[in-house]
């Protein structure tokens, strides 16, 4: 299934993204962040050494997503209980989410494995992905986000140079750990990737999709990592409702039944327990990565399919809330 996104400059990710890293910069102590440079590479610490927060958190995740998707923060319900929520809207959602955002890039940092994303890699292009995609980014910037407790080493630095073949002037690289406020809110954005990803691993044509929505609460920072990784993804597997639009002749109820993360036999555990368990994330049942519901809205016929449901019980427990009320 080769999916050739078009290659126009105005919706190029790097390019779009490029302002908004400007404007990271330009505000970095107002975001309670750090740019610096690194043989010319520019390096912005965005939680490892830095306190870093929702607002920076929010700019992370837009230019994660190459600029072409607002992102914003506000207070939702999840099915009895209040708490702040990042929504993410794009009329781009496959060069957005799975040619700019998504997370399929481990990077050795030292002793630590650093998870790649943002839109370098639509320069970088290699893999099954960008084969199905049929999409390269011909920037002559290249932006990168790094999911990583650590800042780049030296030769990381190299390593991405050399992936991207650019001038090391012309390298960003964005950097947030799992246990930060930045962390959280990124990571929480990425529940529409995360349901275009499994709509591609159940061999759903992306190409007919037009557009996307989609909302998540943003977990509270834990105390170590492990905490933040079940966290994080608990916000999604039992947080997250997604919808796209799209142009289809078929009948949806089938697909869409297959799409939440409770298609899953681990579904209704907490991901913290699950990760015990398997002691290696790619070992879980896949079918697991999914936001809590999906919504497909067929424009061809009117018609809008609905699965999945959200968790708030296991959100209570996950995120440590102790109500009173």
């Amino acid at each position: 299934m080769l999916l050739p996104l078009s290659q126009l400059p105005e919706l190029s990710p790097n390019c779009q993204a490029f302002p908004l890293v400007e404007e990271f910069i330009a505000r970095s102590e107002l975001l309670q962040i750090k740019a610096y440079k690194q043989n010319e590479v520019t390096v912005i610490d965005c939680g490892v050494n830095v306190p870093g927060g929702w607002e920076a958190g929010l700019l992370f995740a837009s230019i994660c997503l190459g600029g072409l998707a607002q992102v914003r923060l506000h207070w939702s319900d999840f099915s009895g209980f209040r708490w702040p929520a990042v929504e993410v809207v794009t009329d781009h959602p496959i060069r957005a989410c799975m040619a700019s955002q998504f997370a399929g890039w481990p990077i050795k940092n030292g002793e630590l494995l650093a998870m790649g994303s943002g839109p370098g890699r639509a320069i970088v292009h290699e893999g099954s992905l960008f084969e199905i995609l049929g999409y390269e980014d011909h920037s002559e910037r290249a932006v990168l986000c790094l999911e990583s407790e650590e800042l780049p080493s030296k030769e990381v630095i190299q390593y991405l140079l050399e992936e991207c073949h650019c001038d090391p002037k012309n390298l960003y690289i964005l950097v947030a750990p799992t246990v930060s406020h930045v962390g959280s809110v990124q990571i929480a954005a990425r529940a529409l990737e995360t349901g275009l990803s499994k709509l591609m691993g159940l061999g759903y044509n992306l190409g007919k999709i037009v557009s996307g929505w989609g909302i998540c609460p943003v977990p509270p920072v834990a105390c170590d990592n492990l905490s933040a990784l079940g966290r994080t993804n608990d916000a999604i597997l039992y947080g997250s409702t997604v919808l796209y639009n799209l142009r289809d002749e078929e009948n949806l109820d089938s697909l869409v039944k297959q799409v939440p993360s409770c298609a899953s036999r681990e579904y209704g555990r907490p991901f913290k327990e699950v990760y015990k368990d398997y002691g290696n994330f790619y070992d879980i049942d896949p079918l697991l990565f999914s936001p809590a519901e999906v919504w497909l809205c067929n424009l061809h016929s009117g018609r809008s399919w609905q699965a999945g449901s959200l968790r708030p019980d296991i959100l209570r427990h996950s995120f440590g809330l102790e109500m009173n009320s």
